[in-house]
């Protein structure tokens, strides 16, 4: 079976068409700057077909079409085939995601038209998460607004979260319901979360993905009370968020969001970039450990994503000092470069350190199949 994955931007379209039974990628590919002068589209229905073009006779054995939907709210709590009443569901959320899902709902809206007696199905970033319990998911502030307002905790990198802990179990050869995991989901944009007999029980990120670890451009968690002091002061909205968003973070902190540059900085002597390692690394430790506690125990934490897979110096810093849970890293393990799932603990550690790839398009087709089929 082949499953056409869509992951559409705002300006972009990847894709991919995945055979589900031997995880091999078919064919990929990416447009840019569509809708823009010089882009590969004029809009995503152009891109889309363009898509299509490229696919050629691929395009007779697509069984199904998968599309990342980041924000699914409180309705949407597994991969849903998408109808007429679905994909107005999905524009319904938009105010609680307005940079992703309206680029998710355009390319949503290019693919049924171009292959409109195929299934569609969304998988939502935010389904795995709806598992966490009432009082990990609420915010105490007024219940009404709360409520008029769908304040409540939703968590994202959920597919990939999901993906890695089925992984992390089959690489320690046990079911997933028996396992405490601490996934950290490590790159541009992070968040860690607690899995408990494969279910989601907490998560750093919250309303939005803005929330918890400290990321590439992404300030994590603040105080409110920073906030307001900010808009008294006489920010604008659209200034804070863009500050929160986009210049906060690692380059709000030394003036690159990639952390490659920022350990070079760190290695060359660099004071600014020592203290924002120590910050990131920090929020880390904050969150393992909140989460052991939550879980009541621990068989293993995972790195995941661009920087979890690989960087083994930041691997290493994120769970310094952690050797009193029982958390310690194998040096030579860990130093060891490699793309496949792998134990970077000792064997005799009482919990695992693992690294696992992710794959979000390849979880994506096989939620898809699976609904389908």
């Amino acid at each position: 079976m082949r499953v056409f994955v869509v992951n559409s931007g705002s300006s972009s379209i990847k894709y991919q068409l995945v055979d589900v039974e031997t995880e091999h990628v078919v064919l990929s590919g990416l447009l840019e700057r569509i809708g823009h002068d010089g882009g590969d589209a004029v809009d995503h229905e152009a891109g889309m077909r363009l898509v299509l073009e490229r696919l050629g006779s691929h395009a007779a054995s697509i069984a199904a079409v998968g599309h990342r939907v980041v924000h699914g709210g409180s309705r949407f709590t597994a991969p849903t085939r998408i109808d007429d009443e679905v994909e107005q569901a999905i524009a319904a959320l938009v105010p609680l995601a307005p940079l992703h899902n309206p680029a998710n709902l355009a390319g949503i809206r290019a693919a049924r038209l171009a292959l409109p007696d195929v299934p569609h199905v969304a998988v939502f970033d935010t389904a795995f998460h709806q598992s966490m319990p009432p009082a990990a998911y609420t915010y105490a502030i007024d219940r009404g607004v709360a409520a008029e307002h769908g304040i409540r905790r939703y968590g994202f990198h959920g597919t990939s979260h999901q993906f890695v802990a089925e992984r992390a179990a089959a690489l320690l050869d046990r079911p997933l319901e028996t396992l405490k995991l601490i996934v950290l989901h490590l790159g541009n944009g992070s968040s860690v979360t607690a899995v408990d007999a494969g279910r989601s029980i907490d998560t750093s990120m919250g309303l939005t993905p803005l929330a918890g670890l400290v990321m590439g451009t992404r300030s994590g968690d603040v105080d409110p009370g920073v906030l307001l002091h900010l808009l008294r002061s006489g920010l604008s909205g659209t200034e804070l968020d863009s500050v929160l968003n986009a210049s906060s973070g690692m380059v709000g902190l030394t003036g690159s969001a990639d952390m490659r540059d920022v350990e070079a900085a760190f290695e060359a002597g660099d004071a600014d970039a020592a203290l924002a390692l120590d910050v990131w690394a920090h929020r880390i430790r904050h969150y393992v450990g909140a989460y052991l506690a939550q879980l009541g125990g621990l068989d293993a934490v995972v790195f995941t994503a661009g920087i979890g897979e690989n960087s083994s110096s930041l691997r290493a810093r994120a769970l310094d000092g952690l050797g009193h849970l029982g958390l310690e890293i194998d040096a030579d393990r860990n130093a060891a470069r490699s793309r496949d799932a792998r134990v970077i603990s000792a064997d005799d550690a009482p919990i695992a350190v693992l690294v696992v790839p992710t794959d979000e398009e390849l979880a994506i087709a096989h939620a898809a199949s699976r609904l389908v089929h």
